[in-house]
């Protein structure tokens, strides 16, 4: 699964799913898989360091699946107290002799068995002496978004924030307020989730600890619930849609936040859900029928093409476009690997268009919000101030006009931010606009 990410691009999350229902793995192994492979995609930057002190070699010059047994190894033995340091050291040479590499076994375990002895007696370099090589080695932040980190929020701030995305997210849900209040759900799941209790922003949220599976759940079978990070749950919360509007998702896959919108318009309402992958737009699909929508109305079709946009004129507009995710990096690990610098501006110009068609559907007097999971200026900010510079008849709504369980996550210039280190949540950015007459 590592090597399919490495090596091809491929999403984790999708990567170990393929991979394990191929695995036949029980619960337990499951469990544990999804934490090697998880674990040690997020602390690769640190498990590398950590190596190059007890290689004979430059950890470059290794191939690339020799560096990947080797960082498996080390993160059992840095990482999990309750794996043996023996066990961890000969399951990685059989794996290295399982998988084509053989002639490096030697290495792999002379290497893993100084590294147990003399990993913890290892010096990581200290924020304040060096703060972008603790953001790079003992934080596990590549170097580029580091630099980025500290220039734009300072050493301390970006420490904070990187040391929140390495740490495993809470499960968090949303109530179907159609089908059953969030008070009755809470009862109900308590007896299994003994640290379940409200969000502290979303009005339908609950957070349920870091453990457990709420997709098993009665509950989520029978559509009273779904899985959302409470950031994800505020965006929706931002644009506030009423009973009976009209709303456009343009970039809807997987549906979490378009069945939020659906279960606020209720069955007087519709909701146009786009993607321009079909397949995913099925997710969509899926999820709407799980919970009882038949108020959602899905559309393959490129958001960034306005004449590709149904010809209809919306209340309101939700624009969460795709991004550079550095603001759920506790939740996909493997983003901050993939990301490049380039792909920043790349992306950004990919915001631009999908806004720029977006407000051509938007009713006078309508509303239309703008999120991402990042916290990249480019992506923000910046996406902002350009589509406010063209469209002059947009304004930006205020702290003052938001909903009030949202005013404690705006600025001063009416933009919502959650922050892993300070609200628990993924990092996200929104704000939200409105159409004049």
């Amino acid at each position: 699964m590592i090597e399919r990410v490495e090596e091809d691009g491929a999403y984790a999350d999708l990567a170990l799913r393929a991979a394990l229902g191929e695995g036949g793995l029980d619960a337990r192994d499951r469990a544990f898989a999804t934490e090697l492979a998880y674990g040690t995609l997020r602390w690769r930057g640190r498990l590398d360091f950590l190596l190059r002190h007890v290689l004979d070699r430059p950890l470059e010059s290794l191939e690339p699946r020799v560096r990947r047994v080797l960082r498996l190894g080390a993160y059992q033995l840095v990482f999990c107290d309750r794996v043996p340091d023996a066990a961890a050291v000969s399951q990685s040479v059989r794996l290295a002799r399982s998988t084509g590499i053989a002639r490096a076994s030697g290495l792999v375990n002379a290497a893993l068995r100084r590294l147990a002895r003399e990993h913890a007696s290892i010096a990581l370099p200290a924020l304040t002496a060096d703060p972008i090589g603790h953001l790079v080695h003992a934080l596990s932040v590549p170097k580029w978004i580091a630099e980025r980190w500290i220039r734009a929020w300072g050493p301390e701030q970006a420490a904070a924030f990187a040391a929140a995305s390495n740490a495993a997210p809470p499960r968090t849900l949303r109530a179907n307020r159609l089908r059953g209040s969030r008070d009755a759900l809470l009862e109900e799941l308590r007896p299994r989730f003994p640290d379940a209790a409200p969000c502290r922003f979303a009005p339908d949220g609950l957070v349920l600890g870091r453990r457990g599976d709420p997709t098993r759940e009665p509950a989520f079978v029978e559509g009273r619930m779904t899985v959302q990070d409470e950031a994800s749950q505020l965006v929706v919360e931002l644009l506030d849609p009423r009973p009976d509007e009209r709303v456009l998702d343009t970039c809807a896959a997987p549906g979490a936040k378009t069945t939020a919108v659906a279960e606020r318009v209720g069955p007087g309402g519709r909701v146009v859900a786009l993607d321009r992958h079909e397949r995913r737009l099925g997710l969509v699909a899926r999820d709407a029928a799980r919970l009882g929508l038949a108020n959602v109305e899905t559309r393959c079709a490129d958001a960034t093409d306005a004449a590709a946009l149904p010809d209809d004129r919306y209340d309101r507009i939700l624009v969460d476009a795709p991004c550079s995710g550095l603001g759920a990096l506790r939740r996909n690990p493997d983003a901050r690997w993939r990301v490049q610098p380039e792909s920043i501006d790349s992306l950004a110009a990919l915001q631009r268009a999908m806004l720029a068609a977006a407000v051509t559907r938007l009713r006078p007097c309508g509303t239309l919000v703008y999120s991402t999971c990042t916290l990249s200026h480019e992506e923000n900010e910046d996406v902002v101030e350009w589509l406010l510079a063209r469209t002059p008849t947009l304004r930006r709504v205020g702290r003052d006009e938001t909903p009030a369980s949202l005013r404690a996550l705006v600025g001063d210039d009416g933009a919502m931010r959650c922050w892993p280190h300070l609200h628990d949540t993924d990092g996200f950015f929104a704000v939200r606009l409105e159409q004049g007459r």
